[in-house]
This record gives C-alpha cells, structure tokens and sequence, in this order.
C-alpha cells in the first residue's frame, strides 16, 4: 500500500492502470512545452557543428579501475544532498530477498497517474508553502483572482526548482533557498489572452521569477516545516532585481545596453533552474531556458551576430509571453547585447538581505542547469555544470586561488572571488568499444559496459582565451561556440551534475534526445549509445586520482534508463526485473549514506514523474526504487535529501494540454474547484508504522 495524500486529507491507495505510451519525446504536455523552455524541442537544435566523435576511432579496451582511492578527496556536504530519509531496516526488500542497503528501507510506490503525491507506506507529507503565500512582511494572503504585480513581489514565487536548506542564525530554525523556474501564464491568470498579455499579468510573472529566501521551523517531532513569514532574512529576488556582473567578462562591450553603458549591472534573473550550495554558505543558482524571455532577432543584419544568436536559439518573432511590449530590453532589435546579460550562474548570499547578487561571468554562459561545486586535493574549488540542450556540453570551473576556512571577515572576502578567477574546461568524451558495436539500440559492446576515458579541454582562463580565433570575453560570453570549435562531445541534454559526497565521483543526469541519430544529426557513440533517446542516462565520471583539479577521467553509464522490460536499458548490472521503471532524469541529489537519489521530467512511459533512489556500490548498485510520484500534469524538483525528512517541490501542476485557469489540469494540492499552485513538499517517515 502507498499512501497519496495533500496536507488536509489522505486519499486512497490508487493504482492505475498505465496508458498508452506516449509517441513524443516525453510525457510533457505542450504547454508545458510553450513556457518551460519556448518549445525548444519542436526546433532545431542550436547546436551545428560538426564535431566529430573521437570514439569512432578508438579500438583498443582501458583498463579498469579499482576501488577509488578517496584520501585526497575533499568533497563539499551540500543542501540538497547529505543525509537519508529513511532509517535501517534488518528485513529484505520486498520481493528480491536482499535487505535494503541503509536508507533505502521503503517498500518502492506503484507507477501511477494519480492528481496527488503519493509516498511509501509508513510515510506522511505536508505541503510547506504553495505559490502566492506570504513570505515578506505585509504580503496579502494568495487570492488567485486578485493578484496584483506588488502582492506577489512579497509572496513565494512559481515553479519552484532548485532548493537549499541551510541552517539558520534562529535556533530552530532553517533557511529555505528555492529557484524559481518560470511562469506558466494561461493556468495563472483567469481570461488571459496569450496574445494580449496585459501589463499587470506581466509584471506578475517578473514578480514570480527569481528566487525566495525563506525561514522555516520545525516541530522537533516530525518532518513538518512552517514558513515564519516576515522574518527579516526573507528575502525576493525577482526578474527586475538588480545583479553585478563580475569576472573577467565584466564590463565588456558585448554585455553593455542603452540602460548599463558599463556592462556591469543586470536587471533580473530568468528561468532559474539547477544550482549549488559552497562552502562559504552562499547559493548559486543556473539561469537556464533564458532565450525564450526575448524577441526580434530577425532585426539582427550583422553575420557573426546572427550566428550568435542562433546558437543560443533566441526567437525570430515574437516571444510566447510578449513580454518586449512592455521592456525595450527584452526585444533584441532595440537592446542587441541584453540577452547576453543571461545564461550566467548567479551568486546569491542567502545571509544578507541587502546584498546584491552576482552573475558570475568565469563560469560561462550557456543553459545552466547545475552548479555544484566540490574541492580539489589542494583546496581548490571545482564546478560542474550541465548545458540543457540537445547536443550540447558538460563543462567545469576550477578557481585559480584555495578555499580559505574559518568564519573571519578576511576570509568570507576571499571567497567571495573564487569564482571570478580560474579556468572554464568542457569535456570530450572517448569510448573503448569499436564504433561498430555502438549501433543505436542501446545493446551492450562485448565489454559489457558502456565506459572510456575522457579530458577537460580547457577554454579560457582569466583574461586569457585558449580558443583560437575568439578572445576571452567572447569565449565567456558565447561559451558554446567555444566549445564547438575545440571538439567538445555532444551529449543527450546534460542537466543536473552532482559530486559524490565521499568519493569524488561526479554524477551526471542526461535526460533525453529525441534527435539522437536522426538524419543529418549526430549518430550514437559509446557515452550516448541509443537514437531517438526517449528515456535518458545517468553517467558516472572518475576524475584521475580522484582529484577535481584532473584534466583527465574514466566514465561509464550507470543507469541506461527507461521501461526495465527494455532491452535497451541497463541498472548497472542489477536485476531488472527487481527494479522500478524510470524514464528522464533530471535533478540528483545524495543521503548520508551516498544513495543516489533521481528526480525525473518528462518521463517518456505513460505514468508521472516521481523521485527515486539507488545505491551507486555493493551488491544492490543499480537497485532503482521509486520513492514517490508526482500530480498531474507536474515533474519532480528539488530533491532535498536529509536525516529527518525529503523535500521535493512539484512544479507545474496541472500544465497540461487545453488547461486553463477556468479549467485547471489539476487540483493539486487545494483540492476540487481550486487553481493549482506549484509548491514545497516535505516527507518523513511516521514513528508508528
């Protein structure tokens, strides 16, 4: 039994029987589609080059590795991944004879299309905080039919993504970071014409982007958190706050506008996705789907700007949300350079309401959809980011200059430039299988493994190109034609990246890629072995000696993902008729005891996305177990993995095709004739099971 509830009532168990199989990419819905990412996936990829895949070439097989030798890592305990949610049990995994490895002592919940959050039994859930409630001092109560831009300026904003918890200077109490992706206008706003956005419904939506810090408390007792609304840490961050541009692209002519002629200060961020916590307690937090927010590059006459913004997809016409009819910077006919003001990692110090946020120019521009940093052997900082494009790349930062500890002013000074000095890599994969044995279909090379070697190709360092041809402030601003022209390997839409947090290796979640293999596209290769990529993979990258400063590493696919019955798919060897089906990948996160956990978009298989978890050594590796399952029409964000509970945010509940707010697609989590409201969830398991 698998207990679906909101956080008024539990609903029954509901086991439904699964639909159809979708003939898209994925389940996604095509308005999720519309506002999530400017229906990237009905365009073509941007990226058109034609780098070749050096696999092709290699015949020979690598030696193995061993146990990794984990002395010299130094691995950063973040936010969203350092602990469990579930204790030890002695008794076996349902089924498989085994017992669970420790934290995963859950019995796995049913696929299902269930309109709510369905947990394991002997689990409970609250929803923390919706869209629209209170968060600053003097913010009206959520009424979604009197919304206006000032109210929701003090309100927790949409779409909620990335979160952190952080511990907080109130006993008790802890601070709550969460991104907030996008808005989703036609399910927000009653009668809203998508042609004739009204200049309130946008300043709404500006109001609802961004990020909100938040004080939260517990009971002590359970998992339940409630939001201390008007604390004074609280904080809105919003699509017309100003950032500071830093780093060795500040300032340069390509980031300057009519409204900053010194190229130093941004209005705003958009579409904030993934992210990361450092270690000197700030946030950072990706600006992904940014392209979509603008308009008019067809003005553009100039060649080589024209290429530009082709490869970064920037819309010819119109853009879905209008939003250029009310600011010139956003129609890049009038402001050309604004769109190259997004696309960056931004650095946000959740501990000092008034400081201003950074863009950090050092970690590149591109669809940032991970920024988790661990530290290299002498104390270095490293950054791993995924690119969320078809055919786009897996990138790395390492600072130039050592974490410094300790709680001094001195020091928090210091490291508040680490990400403004270093080096920006981006990786190319090599098989160790002959060309002939990858052939599309997702078999096996006779190795038996889906693995090879890599490098770090580095792209700039300082003030300093290593990019024939570009200097190093194009190389930061257009970081993806960089990477084409140094061979970079294309991969299958790298989202979120996350750094082991014992053993230094580096997870990365590839979602999907329909395109893979298609006529005049990039075939299959050994790091992404299937066409027409429905289902997506999870790679595992061995830095050499385990150190994050490596320019080399050994990877192989762990999980080749989809419906176990697949012959396609592969759990790291384990048994699949023991474990759950899991269909695009897109945030990890870790426990305390280095459980990988997945929360999956778009899930390509007929049922809703969800959370899952699997351990990454011993005998179980590759035991995928679904954790939880999300409402309609939402995909899974967060996760937060701690001790005492799982806090997942399900964002666009109910975005599904022909909803509205007269006719919502769901409703989750208010319950029947209410709007739905993406928001917070935490879990825990109950003391009396």
């Amino acid at each position: 039994m698998h207990r679906q509830s909101d956080d008024r009532t539990d609903r029954a168990d509901q086991r439904s029987d699964l639909p159809v199989l979708p003939s898209h990419n994925t389940a996604r819905s095509a308005l999720t589609c519309r506002y999530r990412c400017g229906d990237a996936c009905s365009h073509e990829a941007p990226n058109r080059s034609l780098n070749p895949y050096f696999g092709d070439i290699v015949q020979r097989a690598l030696s193995r590795r061993g146990v990794l030798k984990t002395a010299t890592v130094v691995a950063l305990a973040t936010g969203a991944g350092t602990a469990t949610a579930a204790a030890t049990s002695s008794a076996p995994v349902s089924g498989t004879g085994m017992r669970p490895p420790r934290g995963l002592d859950f019995e796995p919940v049913a696929p299902n299309t269930a309109d709510a959050v369905t947990v394991p039994d002997g689990f409970a859930q609250q929803v923390v905080i919706r869209w629209g409630d209170p968060i600053l001092a003097g913010a009206p109560r959520f009424d979604a039919r009197k919304q206006s831009a000032k109210a929701q300026a003090k309100q927790f904003g949409y779409n909620a993504d990335y979160m952190a918890l952080l511990d907080a200077p109130h006993r008790g109490h802890q601070l709550l970071v969460v991104n907030h992706e996008y808005t989703s206008e036609q399910i927000m706003f009653y009668g809203y014409d998508p042609a004739n956005p009204t200049r309130e419904q946008v300043e709404i939506a500006w109001a609802a982007h961004g990020l909100t810090v938040l004080v939260v408390r517990g009971d002590g007792h359970s998992g339940k958190l409630w939001p201390v609304t008007g604390d004074a840490l609280n904080r809105r961050i919003t699509a017309t706050t100003p950032f500071r541009l830093t780093g060795p692209a500040a300032g340069s002519d390509l980031l300057k506008t009519s409204a900053d002629p010194t190229g130093r200060t941004v209005l705003g961020t958009l579409n904030n996705c993934g992210g990361g916590t450092t270690p000197w307690g700030t946030v950072l937090s990706g600006e992904e789907n940014f392209n979509q927010y603008f308009a008019g590059a067809a003005a553009v006459t100039d060649p080589a700007a024209k290429t530009r913004l082709a490869r970064y997809g920037l819309p010819q016409g119109a853009s879905e949300r209008k939003w250029e009819l009310y600011d010139s910077r956003f129609d890049i006919g009038k402001e050309p350079n604004e769109p190259n003001r997004h696309g960056w990692v931004v650095e946000i110090d959740p501990y000092d309401p008034t400081s201003t946020p950074r863009k950090r120019t050092a970690l590149g521009r591109f669809k940032h959809e991970a920024a988790e940093p661990r530290l290299t052997a002498d104390g270095r900082v490293a950054l791993y980011m995924g690119d969320d494009e078809r055919f786009d790349y897996l990138y790395k930062y390492v600072s130039k200059h050592a974490y410094k500890t300790g709680d001094s002013r001195a020091a928090r000074e210091h490291n508040l430039t680490l990400l403004d000095e270093g080096t920006l890599y981006v990786a190319k994969f090599t098989g160790d299988s002959p060309a002939t044995e990858i052939d599309g279909t997702g078999k096996l090379p006779a190795d038996a493994e889906f693995d090879g070697t890599g490098e770090w190709i580095p792209l700039a360092s300082g003030d300093v190109s290593h990019v024939p041809g570009l200097s190093a402030a194009e190389v930061y601003v257009f970081t993806r034609l960089a990477a084409d022209k140094v061979g970079a390997t294309k991969m299958d839409r790298p989202e979120d990246v996350e750094p082991h947090p014992y053993t230094g290796r580096v997870y990365v979640a590839l979602t999907n890629n329909k395109d893979r293999g298609a006529t005049g596209k990039a075939g299959p290769d050994e790091a992404n072995p299937r066409t027409g990529n429905k289902h997506g993979h999870i790679l595992e990258l061995e830095e050499r000696r385990s150190d994050a400063a490596a320019k080399t590493f050994q990877w192989k696919l762990m999980l080749v993902c989809g419906d176990p019955e697949d012959p396609s798919t592969y759990f790291a060897g384990f048994d699949k008729s023991q474990v759950s089906p899991i269909s695009c990948p897109d945030n990890v996160a870790f426990d305390e005891y280095g459980n990988l956990w997945i929360a999956t978009d778009g899930a390509a298989l007929g049922y809703h996305d969800g959370l899952f978890a699997v351990p990454v050594k011993g005998s179980q590796r590759g035991h995928v177990k679904q954790f939880l399952t999300m409402p309609k029409g939402a995909e899974c964000c967060g996760p937060i993995i701690i001790e005492d509970r799982i806090l997942v945010a399900p964002q666009h509940p109910g975005e599904t095709d022909g909803a509205t707010a007269e006719h919502p697609g769901s409703a989750w989590p208010d319950g029947p004739g209410s709007i739905p409201r993406p928001s917070v969830v935490t879990v825990w398991r109950e003391k009396h099971r």
